[in-house]
């Protein structure tokens, strides 16, 4: 496939990333802060755990009979393991997930009287938590930004921006975390986020119509 010959315009990092948040921010005016659905800090936990090697779609289509059966922390700690598989089986990786929520519902109710804490430190000592789910249960249940949240279409388009030349996602958010000022690390993930999902697909990503190929070294040569 053809695309016309982009002109890099030059500039150090931190202004290119400035510069790419404030073209996006017009591209993506409807981004959401995450594609899970969610009516408060528990459901956002529970829906990130499930999230992990599967679709968004995949997680929505299964946590409103989830939810409906099991509302809180309480309710879920007390279900049968096979219940819970049933229900999140169509999401893959079945009887690993139904562990991993079981438990953190379990240590939700033991140990923070079922509520879903709202610090880094606390959230990543739950089964099934990595740092990017807490990321992600922080920034839309608390309005909490303690890093950057690096999913698989956030680390793309960073890497592919050259934002970051690092390999995994922990290395790539401290990439960011020391690139951005504070305030932009939500806006980030949110930002670049939707442009992975709706431009710069992994395979043939838009880069003709991307608002931002003039600031991306890798654009016309994916």
């Amino acid at each position: 496939m053809w695309f016309p010959a982009v002109e890099m315009i030059p500039m150090d990092d931190r202004q290119r990333a400035k510069t790419i948040l404030a073209q996006l921010k017009h591209a993506h005016t409807d981004a959401p802060s995450t594609y899970l659905d969610s009516h408060n800090p528990f459901e956002m936990t529970i829906a990130t755990i499930l999230s992990a090697h599967t679709t968004d779609r995949c997680v929505n289509s299964v946590t409103p009979r989830l939810f409906k059966r099991y509302p809180d922390a309480a309710s879920l700690a007390g279900a049968q393991l096979n219940d819970i598989i049933e229900i999140i089986r169509p999401c893959g990786t079945y009887n690993r997930k139904a562990e991993f929520i079981h438990r953190t519902a379990s240590e939700l109710v033991e140990r923070f009287s079922g509520k879903v804490p709202s610090t880094m430190a606390d959230l990543v000592t739950l089964p099934g938590i990595s740092r990017k789910t807490a990321n992600v249960v922080l920034s839309v249940a608390y309005g909490v930004n303690e890093g950057v949240v690096v999913d698989t279409h956030i680390m793309r388009v960073t890497q592919r921006l050259f934002l970051s030349k690092q390999k995994t996602p922990q290395k790539v958010e401290t990439d960011l975390m020391t690139l951005l000022p504070h305030e932009s690390w939500g806006d980030y993930a949110r930002l670049v986020g939707a442009h992975g999902r709706r431009v710069c697909f992994a395979r043939a990503p838009k880069c003709a119509s991307c608002v931002v190929n003039s600031l991306c070294p890798s654009a016309g040569k994916v």
